[in-house]
């Protein structure tokens, strides 16, 4: 766990902006040893929850600035060019929170909100291997006695390591949604409940520092008061799948452009070519080109990350299934322009830095392996489907947490 006892209080969205910068210089300084050594962040992820900015999702009426979904977009491009897993670690803090607002009673906001707003850390224990599609949870949730007992097994468990509660998805045994499908719940389960425990066993070739292991729940009881119904949020329009999507696709925004301006860093002291006729590299010609399409492809995900999302905060001023749906698709574009950018800039550094950012010991291959990594958590081949068929028919986006 990486709990703290008193939390910065952040007054505003400018004031959230300026200490995500400052955090993000500070996280970029050791990211590259971090990576090589897999030195796991634990004195990183304090200073982010002693910073105030796992709170940005508190509603104004329980203590926070319930910040738009523009500014946390932002904050986490920042965080993500300073260190993409330490960006990754907190997503799920900030998806879950977004269950408690749809789903959670007056009481159960009122008391996890708090805990966020003292700087405790959620993460989650959602996804599973070995079943057939990812919406599957084998993992139970079953009532016992007045409360709850849960029993399975989860992986890609990001930043469960590091945290104070552990969100649980699991099906409840018996009962069905109204599309027919099993209901599902979340269970909010403190770190050190008895029958929880965390692996450290992610071994991905990217995103290296973000825990992302095993979490094991052998018949772990639930008090009633920690258990949100899950299913229901897609029972009308919402924007949860569309946040949780634009939090993505700043990670992948924030990796693009530090990884261009990696490349920059490291044109700049590369010999030309000799055929180019140039003193430096920076002026051949075709260098050029790679750079001004490389940019060309951050600017453009950077600015679709911005629209993306401001139709999320239209929506949820104002849902409807129409806006519900634009903020879907808006949200899509931005992930596939952010995905397509990162990893075209962190393949185009080693072009524009020549053989020498093959070395192992400056480690550039970090944001390559980052962004594939992370690129792969949806695909994004089904998001272009969907905007194809909004563009061409207007067909409304199913709705779940990918979209």
């Amino acid at each position: 766990m990486t709990a703290v006892q008193n939390a910065h209080r952040i007054s505003d969205e400018t004031e959230a902006l300026t200490v995500a910068a400052d955090l993000a210089a500070h996280f970029a300084e050791e990211a590259a040893a971090r990576d090589s050594g897999r030195q796991l962040p634990y004195e990183q992820v304090r200073a982010l929850a002693a910073s105030g900015l796992l709170a940005l999702g508190v509603p104004r009426e329980h203590g926070g600035i319930d910040a738009r979904t523009e500014t946390l977009a932002e904050v986490f491009r920042l965080l993500a060019e300073g260190d993409p897993s330490i960006a990754q670690i907190p997503h799920s803090h900030y998806t879950f929170l977004e269950v408690l607002r749809y789903q959670g009673t007056p009481a159960q906001q009122e008391f996890f909100y708090s805990e966020v707003l003292a700087g405790r850390q959620f993460a989650n224990a959602q996804s599973e291997r070995g079943t057939k599609t990812i919406d599957i949870d084998a993992t139970t949730l079953t009532e016992q006695g007045g409360d709850f007992v849960v029993d399975g097994r989860k992986f890609y468990s990001t930043g469960a390591l590091f945290a104070d509660w552990i969100a649980v998805r699991a099906t409840l045994p018996g009962q069905t949604t109204q599309a027919g499908k099993p209901a599902k719940a979340v269970a909010y389960l403190p770190r050190t409940a008895a029958g929880l425990s965390i692996v450290d066993d992610w071994d991905g070739m990217g995103q290296k520092t973000t825990a992302s292991g095993t979490v094991t729940l052998d018949a772990v009881r639930v008090p009633a008061f920690h258990v949100v119904p899950f299913s229901p949020i897609f029972d009308a329009p919402t924007t949860y799948g569309s946040q949780a999507q634009i939090l993505h696709a700043a990670i992948d925004a924030g990796i693009a452009a530090a990884a261009l301006n990696e490349g920059v860093r490291a044109a700049r002291s590369a010999r030309p070519y000799v055929e180019a006729g140039v003193t430096d590299a920076v002026d051949d010609p075709l260098l050029i080109q790679l750079a001004g399409e490389a940019a060309v492809g951050v600017r453009s995900a950077t600015a679709l990350l911005r629209e993306g999302a401001r139709s999320i905060d239209t929506a949820r001023r104002t849902l409807t299934e129409q806006t519900a749906a634009v903020a879907s698709i808006d949200a899509a574009a931005a992930k596939v322009a952010a995905a397509r950018a990162s990893l075209e800039a962190s393949s185009v550094l080693f072009e524009l830095g020549g053989t020498r950012s093959a070395s192992e010991t400056s480690n550039l291959s970090r944001y390559w392996r980052d962004a594939r990594t992370h690129t792969l958590h949806d695909p994004t081949r089904w998001k272009i489907q969907h905007i194809g068929r909004w563009t061409l028919s207007g067909t409304v986006p199913p709705r779940h947490g990918l979209l």
